[in-house]
Order: structure tokens, then sequence, then C-alpha cells
């Protein structure tokens, strides 16, 4: 019923300037152009563990936790400091990604209440650590894997130690795999090998349904060896476990260079080498080699396929 103080005549001009807004809005939304998918995968990457030890400068940005402090809107590597600028700015840009860096001295923790606490994120990269996890970190990253997480393990050759504590990537994330409170009976179906393998070119398998080899950063052929190492695949502890680039030479359980497995309801990834990651860039007093952009191999596709699966 309509009050005595809104006449009818009155309403019926409501009605229709409404209307005319109405109809301006959905025209103006139907040729507006479409914003940014919504964030989606939230990407953890580890700088808590010496990643930064000599001349290893494996973080996106010198700001941490969050890149976007330096700049919140990148275009180029050279936007964010850090030789993995790169993977990180591509990421970005893309509008369905949020970054974090866990931050030196600090500690990987899940079901706690710290903004960078796994249970915030799809994925965790571990590029390259050059101390041991704690037992806690341990328990934190297999919880995390086993209850649907991502894991990217990047490795670099046996005697990469960086900061002389007695520990390379190696030794740290084979002890992650094989002495953790969750699961040590080979939990991802593969080990990493203790070589020093100077250089080479990995090819990958033929697989056109694979979503590492063909996702939607690109096709990957061929990865970089510059000083790395490979690992030695045991599905039969794991049926899941699958090589995707080999050593040449290599196939099948022996010489993969980049491998990816499964854990409970989460998904692993594996590569030999920091070098494929590093793009050149970053702090001053480092001694730093685009391993990113080599025109012989698909690196950068690899990296962005491998965190989009692993996020997804």
């Amino acid at each position: 019923m309509l009050t005595p103080t809104r006449p009818r005549h009155r309403l019926a001009v409501a009605l229709t300037a409404l209307g005319v807004l109405l109809t301006g809005a959905a025209l103006q939304t139907a040729t507006a152009a479409p914003a940014h998918a919504a964030t989606t995968h939230r990407v953890l990457f580890d700088n808590g563990h010496a990643e930064t030890a000599g001349n290893a400068d494996w973080i996106i940005s010198t700001s941490q936790p969050n890149p976007l402090s330096e700049d919140s809107s990148p275009s180029s590597e050279t936007d964010w400091t850090g030789a993995l600028s790169s993977w990180g700015v591509a990421l970005q840009k893309t509008g369905d990604y949020g970054l974090d860096t866990l931050p030196s001295g600090s500690k990987l923790t899940y079901g706690g209440t710290s903004a960078t606490d796994l249970s915030n994120f799809d994925t965790l990269v571990l590029p390259e650590p050059n101390t041991l996890f704690t037992t806690a970190e341990k328990t934190a990253i297999m919880t995390f894997v086993k209850n649907g997480g991502g894991l990217f393990m990047i490795s670099d050759h046996t005697g990469a130690d960086r900061n002389n504590d007695g520990y390379d990537a190696v030794k740290i994330l084979n002890d992650l795999m094989t002495n953790n409170s969750v699961d040590s009976t080979d939990p991802f179906g593969f080990s990493i090998d203790s070589l020093n393998i100077s250089s080479g070119y990995p090819a990958a398998i033929s697989d056109s349904t694979n979503a590492v080899l063909h996702g939607s950063f690109g096709t990957v052929t061929k990865s970089l060896i510059a000083n790395g190492t490979t690992a030695t695949l045991k599905p039969a502890d794991n049926s899941a476990v699958k090589g995707l680039l080999y050593r040449s030479g290599y196939s099948g359980n022996t010489g993969a260079f980049f491998a990816t497995s499964t854990f409970g309801s989460g998904k692993v990834a594996f590569w030999g080498d920091s070098s494929p990651i590093d793009d050149g860039t970053g702090q001053s007093g480092n001694t730093l080699y685009d391993g990113w952009n080599d025109t012989g191999a698909t690196n950068a596709a690899l990296a962005l396929n491998a965190t989009e699966w692993l996020s997804s």
C-alpha cells in the first residue's frame, strides 16, 4: 500500500529513473573489460633455510613476506629484487596467484596462527635449502602435503654447502623424506642422488597429456644442468612417482632430473638443480647466471607449469 507521503506519479517517476540507471549499469557491465580473476592459488617461497647463503639468491623479492611491498604491480623481473624474481613476477602478472616468502629466521609451521603458516597456502617452494629442517618443521611439511598441499623441492649438486654447516640440499631434502614423524618409508617414491653433474640438457619424455610438460605456460622440451643432480625413482614404494625429464642416456628409474609424485591428498615435484630457476638478476654482490632464459631449454615453462599443477 502506498503511503500518503509518496504520490503515485512520484513513484512512477522514481521507478522510471531506476530503470534507466539499471539499464545503464547493465550496458556498462557488458562493455567493460574483464577484471583479473580472483586469486585462487597461494604460494609460499621458503627463505628460512639459508636460501641466500654464498652466491645463492633464491628469493622472489627482498620485500618479505609480501613482495608487493617492493612493487605492487611488477611488469619485469627487475621490479622485484632476487634471482627468482622472474618466477614470481610471471605468476603475479596472471592475477591468479598470491605470493609470500617465509623470511630468514622464521620456521615453517602448519596449523598455527602465523600469516605464513602453511595452512594458508596451496604450495610450498623449497629452492635449494641449506640448513636442516627441524623435527617440527618436517612434521609440518609432511602433514601439509598429506592434507592436500603442493611441495616443490629444488636441489643442487652434492657438496653445494653454501653456508659450510655440513649440509647441502641433497642431504637436507633426503633427510626430510627419510627422517620425519609422518612417514619415513620413502613416502614420495624417490631419493636424491649424491652427484655433481657438470652440464647437460635433460630432455622431456613424450606425454602429451601431462600437465607439467604441456601446461598453460607452454610446452616443456628440455631443462638445464649446470652442476646439478638427479633422482632415483622407486615406484614399488610409491606407484605415483614419475620421471618427466631425464639426463642424457638415462630413463626409467634412474637419471630423473625432474620428477613428480603424490603423497596422501597432496602433490610433489622435484628438480635436480637450482641453475634453471636463476634469472641472473638479484641482490648486488652475488654472482648469478641466467638459466631461466637459457635458449637451449624451456625452464620458465617447466617452473610455471609445475607451480600451476602443484597449486591446483
